[in-house]
């Protein structure tokens, strides 16, 4: 979806100190020099990571609801506590839960920015982003004075996969800027861990893509070696598993999916592309698709 002129401008900060670094450079994060495409260089506001610093990512939906929130914060704290550092995006919804619960924690925690550091966008996070430089860094390739453009967040998504350890998505839709992360993170290698509870993350465990964490115990149990918890509820089928069977029994065009399963065209749409990037159903003629894998 474009951004509209409003959510563009997003609010300049003037002064902010904006320092560059490149790869050549001792600061700069080792393991983002080895990702696909790593970052020609970055502007910062406070601090980089140190080479000794712990980084989790806690990533998720904007449009998060209240328990999403509080989870994500619950597990930052922890891992503040822990003194783990933690990097999300500086979104409303689970980034900013995200970073409120570092800073909870007494951890710091970084913001890695679709835009200069010098803009504050979502403008509301003003206080937010001071605290997080005071603490940690605000992070961005893009820099100074560079306006917020759709393109932007996803591109940056592959840096906060890269700086982390690991990756916590906490909630998500099946199409979202969250499961972007969650797919680099597998990309690059990092431990993907997914909070049940919502159709994004519900799909993500089904298909045996992350592993399943309600708190920073579950996830560091994994990452020093452990099992991981066991699930606590079963998730809800969601509509992706929905579509998979209804096309297993031959309903195989959009429009019959959408008579079979109360849905609109875009929804089923939607949900078929991520299907198809994902490898479960192929197009074939006549506008029809068929299944070519199954989650477990």
């Amino acid at each position: 979806m474009a951004f509209s002129q409003a959510r563009q401008r997003g609010f300049s900060v003037p002064n902010q100190g904006a320092r560059q670094i490149v790869p050549g450079d001792a600061a700069f994060p080792a393991q983002l020099r080895k990702i696909p495409s790593p970052p020609k260089s970055l502007w910062f506001v406070g601090r980089m990571p140190s080479a000794a610093q712990r980084l989790v990512a806690i990533v998720g939906a904007r449009a998060a609801t209240r328990t999403g929130c509080d989870r994500a914060q619950a597990i930052a704290a922890e891992f503040g506590r822990g003194g783990v550092a933690v990097v999300s995006g500086g979104a409303f919804g689970i980034d900013a839960a995200a970073h409120e619960g570092a800073l909870a924690g007494g951890a710091s925690t970084f913001a890695v920015l679709g835009c200069g550091t010098d803009i504050v966008y979502p403008d509301r996070h003003v206080a937010l982003f001071a605290r997080i430089a005071a603490l940690g860094g605000l992070l961005s390739e893009y820099p100074p004075g560079t306006k917020p453009r759709a393109g932007q967040f996803p591109a940056r998504n592959r840096i906060i996969a890269g700086l982390a350890e690991a990756v916590v998505v906490v909630e998500a839709a099946m199409r979202s800027g969250a499961l972007i992360t969650a797919r680099l993170a597998r990309e690059f290698g990092r431990t993907l861990f997914a909070v049940p509870g919502s159709p994004g993350t519900d799909a993500y465990l089904r298909e045996g893509l992350a592993l399943p964490a309600t708190s920073a115990t579950d996830i560091e149990r994994v990452l020093a070696g452990g099992q991981p918890a066991p699930m606590t509820a079963k998730p809800a089928s969601g509509p992706l598993f929905a579509i998979l069977d209804a096309i297993a029994f031959g309903t195989d065009t959009p429009a019959g999916l959408c008579g079979r399963l109360g849905m609109s065209l875009p929804s089923i749409l939607a949900i078929l592309a991520e299907a198809e990037i994902e490898g479960f159903v192929r197009r074939a003629a006549g506008n029809t698709y068929e299944v070519i894998g199954r989650a477990c």
